[in-house]
């Protein structure tokens, strides 16, 4: 556990310390695009974070490669070069995406193309897990399609969800850390060294997301772009294609007691096919609807539009905090439960709990103008909008009160002088209206 703690640190401080001269590097080339009517944003904002990802990813294979328990993933398995080769063709295509706005079409072939590297690295699904069947082998072609599917389904549920600042970053992150201790719990408990590998991804991915999130909070310094969405992606499905498809259920039946009872025991995380739906299902989500909506419409499927559901969140009243921090409750509440399943799917504790969870975040949901307010013993100590409405309103009078004899003394010593008062100014910030004065309503009105 404490070379993956290592690894995790590591990626994420090369993530985080390398940020900052990416956004830079970002607003010299130019990788600041034009408002467009569906973002978010009000202010042109560098894109390109995808490179320091990257670069957090190469960091945490090396420092894996050099540690002495790790090393063994390497040495017994060429999955990590794989993942490595097919990132960076990902993440190429990615860069060169934020920087001239290339087609979805040459993306979707670009994902493909990753995808089929990384096959051809070994990195591929060899068997699938039946419910009430058992092991069931695919042929190579079978294989092949299974993992591309994926690798593609999954990239695109994360790029779709990239619309608010820090929603796709720990939205992932909350994923990989409910599958890290998926994956670790196979690896350390049942002594399965095949899912190492995965949780060596895990791990790594998380490191990624903590590392560029504190720069891609609300307000974000730097977005991702596609180059960090798709990479974020990739990772995500590599180590759902490695625990799937290369660890065998012969060796949990030696735990379980058979075959079945083994599949049945890993089912909330363990079919590929509904992994995207449990590991990240809200980003899957939204997903299917953005491409029903779209194709109803008459539409292509990779037409950008403002259906999402972090959009639909804006619109019925939340705010752009609010509404990240819905996203991650969601995304929590099924990918741990998914692994509190896993656990223990004889439980009715955990039924109850994730119901109870559910009617939290619904009406969560049905109340977007609602804003909790702090203790009068704790209102010191948070920020003014969660203090109560009577202080608040006492503070406003208090300073109109304090401007206006202010104004009037400033009168008063004018018509003494027989001087001109001076003109105050309207501005009320850096943003204001103008330097000397309140822009007139009429002008507004004409404007």
């Amino acid at each position: 556990m404490r070379e993956y703690l290592l690894t995790l640190c590591i990626t994420a401080a090369v993530t985080y310390l390398l940020t900052g001269p990416v956004r830079k590097f970002a607003i010299v080339a130019g990788a600041m695009p034009e408002i467009r009517a569906r973002d978010v944003h009000r202010e042109p904002t560098p894109r390109l974070g995808g490179i320091a990802m990257f670069f957090g990813l190469c960091a945490g294979l090396l420092v894996a490669d050099h540690l002495t328990n790790l090393n063994e993933v390497f040495a017994k398995s060429n999955e990590p070069r794989a993942l490595l080769s097919g990132a960076a063709l990902i993440w190429l295509i990615g860069v060169l995406d934020d920087k001239f706005e290339i087609d979805a079409l040459i993306k979707l072939g670009g994902q493909m193309i990753a995808a089929g590297v990384m096959v051809m690295q070994g990195l591929t699904i060899l068997w699938l897990p039946v419910p009430g069947v058992g092991n069931v082998a695919l042929t190579q072609w079978q294989g092949t399609l299974l993992t591309v599917a994926l690798v593609v389904i999954t990239i695109n549920a994360v790029n779709f969800v990239d619309g608010l600042d820090g929603l796709a970053a720990g939205m992932v992150c909350i994923a990989a850390a409910a599958f890290f201790l998926y994956s670790y719990r196979i690896w350390y408990s049942y002594g399965i060294e095949a899912a190492a590998p995965a949780t060596l991804f895990a791990a790594i991915l998380m490191g990624m997301c903590l590392g560029f999130l504190p720069h891609n909070m609300h307000p974000a310094r730097i977005f991702m772009g596609d180059s960090g969405s798709m990479l974020i992606g990739l990772v995500l499905a590599a180590g759902a294609i490695s625990i799937t498809g290369q660890v065998d259920p012969d060796a949990l039946a030696l735990f379980t007691g058979s075959e079945k009872a083994a599949v049945h025991q890993t089912v909330p995380v363990y079919i590929p096919l509904l992994l995207p739906l449990t590991i990240i299902a809200v980003p899957a989500a939204d997903l299917v609807l953005a491409i029903v909506r779209r194709t109803w419409r008459g539409q292509s499927p990779f037409a950008a539009d403002r259906g999402h559901l972090h959009h639909r969140l804006l619109e019925i009243g939340h705010s752009h905090s609010r509404a990240v921090l819905i996203m991650y409750f969601w995304s929590a509440l099924i990918g741990f439960g998914a692994l509190a399943y896993s656990v223990n799917s004889a439980s009715m504790w955990i039924v109850l709990g994730v119901v109870f969870l559910s009617a939290i975040g619904l009406v969560l949901l049905l109340l977007p103008r609602f804003t909790p307010r702090a203790p009068r013993w704790a209102e010191r100590f948070v920020p003014p909008r969660y203090r109560r409405r009577r202080q608040a309103a006492e503070a406003l009078t208090e300073a109109a009160g304090q401007e206006a004899a202010q104004e009037s003394t400033a009168q008063e010593c004018a018509a003494a002088t027989g001087e001109r008062a001076p003109v105050t100014a309207g501005t009320t910030g850096v943003n204001g209206a103008t330097a000397i004065g309140a822009r007139s309503r009429i002008g507004k009105a004409a404007r």
